[in-house]
């Protein structure tokens, strides 16, 4: 699910809860990106509806996904099963595919109507015939997979579940010996703007990160379930009883001018900002935020020239011995 943001920015994975992933905009967490998962506490929302800016805030980071695959295969050869964990729409998942053409991918997510939006992509890149999906909640539905996964790729989903290290043992238990489990968490708050943007203080998006951090830190004391956990994920995959852990973060560098694609991320991810930020920003703040997200003012998101997209995503990889 794309949704979960930064994932802090999107979300993913699932529902009833991603859409984190995936957004700043969807998904709305510290340190998350766009392409997957859904949020826990969206019950509301629908995905129907949220699927096609889900699908193209994925697109947006195809780059990034390109790069963390590319490392991915350079440690893991020939996978026969892929299983994408908190897919969305399954754009991260059709990459997979291209990737490693000799794989079957299981898209798994707790939205069907993402999920149909994932096999019609599969359908349209012509990888249909080693593609499938389940539906349900991570990480029970895991158990409805009919072979281990060679590689499981949970894409700021995790961060979903209110008990991350009960999850991560349930992810470890799916995987064949020498599979690969490999997790998208953490990263860095991403930037959009200047620190002086001519209206307002200086310094808006620190100011938001800190709300930001603290949405997302009540987020995860709200899950059902919440255990705290130190999220230091390199030990908390050896504690699952992983090995050779490995960790690399990924850069998404879109310079100003930003395209029409890029620009449009910016304003969806600051409008979930806005619609969720209650307290935390002072009046100036806020009416600033409401000036960068009205179409019609000359310094707004949508007019600007010196919009630009930059985020850098953090994946952690370790191995279930032989």
């Amino acid at each position: 699910m794309a949704h979960d943001h930064h994932e802090q920015n999107h979300d993913h994975g699932q529902h009833g809860q991603n859409g984190d992933h995936g957004c700043r905009g969807h998904d709305h967490g510290p340190g998350h990106g766009p392409g997957q998962g859904h949020h826990h506490d969206h019950t509301d929302i629908d995905w129907a509806e949220m699927g096609p800016m889900l699908e193209s805030s994925a697109e947006l980071f195809s780059s990034l996904y390109e790069r963390a695959l590319g490392w991915l295969a350079q440690e893991v050869t020939e996978p026969g099963l892929i299983v994408d964990a908190g897919s969305g729409p399954g754009v991260v998942s059709c990459l997979f595919a291209e990737t490693f053409p000799g794989a079957r991918i299981v898209a798994v997510d707790g939205s069907e109507p993402l999920l149909e939006r994932a096999r019609a992509r599969a359908e349209r890149q012509g990888v249909a015939d080693r593609f499938s999906t389940i539906a349900g909640e991570l990480p029970d539905v895991l158990d409805e997979l009919d072979y281990p996964a060679d590689l499981l790729w949970a894409s700021r989903s995790l961060h979903h579940l209110g008990d991350q290290r009960a999850a991560l043992a349930a992810f470890a238990a799916r995987l064949a010996p020498g599979g690969t489990l490999a997790l998208m968490e953490g990263g860095l708050p991403p930037r959009f703007l200047p620190r002086d943007i001519g209206i307002g203080r200086p310094g808006l998006q620190a100011r938001i990160d800190a709300v930001e951090a603290e949405w997302f830190t009540q987020m995860r004391t709200g899950l059902p379930g919440h255990v705290a956990v130190t999220e230091d994920w390199p030990a908390l995959l050896a504690g699952a009883g992983l090995k050779h852990t490995r960790t690399h973060t990924f850069l998404l560098d879109l310079p100003a001018p930003a395209s029409e694609r890029a620009r449009a991320y910016v304003v969806t991810s600051l409008s979930h900002v806005r619609e969720r930020i209650t307290d935390g920003l002072d009046a100036e703040d806020l009416a600033t935020l409401d000036r960068l997200l009205d179409p019609d003012d000359d310094a707004s998101l949508h007019r600007r020239p010196d919009v630009f997209v930059l985020e850098a995503h953090t994946v952690h990889t370790a191995v279930r011995p032989v």
